[in-house]
């Protein structure tokens, strides 16, 4: 892809994470090619259908929250890493839940839930294996354990209005996760 179409694309895709978490996946794709700053006839090159809008913002939100892992460590100490990976986690159900219905089809697909999960696994992996060796992560925290830990407190804190919530009830999880200091 060209320098510029790769910018449209990404600029795209970010646009439609926004709108599709405040709006749904019934959100205008006019002005979602718009708010990018591209034409709808662009948007349509690249996402013939709506459902293939989503399942690509989808898929783009999940690598960048996988990626988020190792690029946290780079700049923060592990616990602090660790604490904002798991903020962005949030971030992304909020998002992924307003895609819920589009997405149904998607996740229904045992491969695709499998993998999904695995990777998500697998950087919560890193965060508390580098944690773990910096001493401010307690030993045994099982990956799927606090994954798991999370999507439950998206559950509980639902819509964006209970946003406050989720952080607190991340804090909390924190605090279990993390070493005695």
């Amino acid at each position: 892809m060209r320098a510029d179409a790769r910018a449209n694309y990404d600029r795209l895709l970010e646009v439609a994470a926004a709108a599709f978490a405040r709006e749904g996946t019934q959100a205008s794709l006019k002005a979602i090619a718009k708010d990018a700053g591209v034409g709808i006839g662009t948007l349509y090159r690249r996402f013939p259908t709506r459902e293939l809008l989503v399942e690509a913002v989808y898929r783009n939100e999940v690598e960048r929250l996988c990626a988020a892992a190792p690029e946290l460590l780079e700049t923060t100490p592990p616990a602090a890493a660790l604490a904002g990976w798991m903020e962005r986690f949030v971030d992304f159900m909020a998002t992924k839940r307003g895609m819920g219905e589009a997405l149904r089809a998607l996740l229904l697909s045992a491969e695709d839930r499998l993998e999904t999960r695995a990777r998500l696994r697998a950087a919560i992996a890193t965060l508390l294996d580098a944690g773990v060796a910096a001493g401010a992560v307690r030993p045994g925290v099982d990956p799927d354990d606090l994954l798991l830990s999370l999507g439950g407190i998206t559950l509980i804190a639902g819509e964006e209005r209970e946003r406050a919530l989720a952080s607190r009830l991340v804090d909390l999880l924190l605090r279990g996760v993390t070493a005695a200091q």
